[in-house]
């Protein structure tokens, strides 16, 4: 799903206030990580992430694959905290038309 400027500014302000739902542990991204993203994609629409690595290049590898696996648009990213956002069949989020 391409979001256009005003669309991702929105999701930002939504994200604000939200908490990470999905750590990245030592193992880093297991299919098993992969599984609990998608789950929380489902269920929330709009999560936050937390990738626990110092690594530019390790980062946005995973960041990647993790857009790629879920099939997830990311909004933003602050540090070590990824925003995806993925629309579910519900539609709980109304975002604003193009």
């Amino acid at each position: 799903m391409n979001l256009n400027k005003k669309q991702i500014q929105y999701l930002k302000g939504l994200a604000h206030s939200l908490k990470p739902v999905v750590l990245l542990g030592s193992n880093g991204l297991t299919e098993a990580v992969i599984a609990e993203i998608d789950y929380a994609l489902n269920h929330h629409e709009l999560i936050k992430v937390k990738i626990p690595t110092d690594d530019r290049e390790v980062k946005q590898l995973i960041i990647d694959a993790i857009v790629r696996e879920t099939e997830a648009t990311k909004v933003q990213t602050i540090g070590k905290t990824l925003v995806l956002y993925r629309q579910s069949e519900e539609k709980k989020i109304a975002i604003p038309k193009m």
